[in-house]
């Protein structure tokens, strides 16, 4: 072996624990290194998994979320145009209401001035009446020359009037 060892420069008990150590040294890394760094490793890949799956999760929440707020939002939105709507309507109600009463209180008055008026026309003509039936009288009692009876009188005083209110 000495030729090998001078041929080479290398000594076979040297290289041989050599391989020993580098093979001590794969082992008790592979042990003590390699599976505790592949551990650690496996572990963050999971708690990066876990906080992709929490932010997905969280995504989710915030879409049902968004969409329970636009529902709300769209209620919101339909009561406000009910609301309008019903208020609109009882203002039209009340308008018409508001315009009939108007127009009863117009054709009360109506009414009543049509009725003062028949009634002071009744009034005139029966104080005109009154002045016609005593000149009437007066008229008679001189051409007569004597005092007339009261139903004599009254014949008279309706026949002229009825005489004259064909004229009227």
């Amino acid at each position: 072996m000495g030729y090998f060892e001078d041929f080479i420069g290398v000594n076979l008990w040297t290289a041989l624990f050599t391989l020993l150590n580098t093979l001590t040294v794969i082992i008790v890394g592979t042990k003590f290194l390699f599976k505790p760094v592949m551990k650690m490793i496996q572990d963050r890949q999971k708690e990066i998994d876990d906080m992709y799956a929490d932010a997905d999760a969280a995504k989710a929440d915030a879409e049902s979320m968004q969409a329970q707020y636009q529902q709300k939002l769209d209620a919101a939105q339909a009561t406000s145009d009910r609301i309008v709507k019903e208020a609109v309507a009882r203002g039209q109600a009340r308008e018409e209401e508001i315009i009939r009463q108007a127009n009863a209180d117009a054709s009360a008055i109506m009414d009543k001035a049509s009725a003062d008026i028949a009634l002071e026309k009744k009034k005139a003509l029966n104080d005109a009446k009154d002045e016609i039936s005593d000149i009437a009288m007066a008229i008679a009692g001189k051409v007569v020359g004597r005092e007339l009876s009261a139903a004599d009188q009254s014949k008279l005083v309706d026949e002229f009037i009825d005489g004259l209110g064909d004229g009227l």
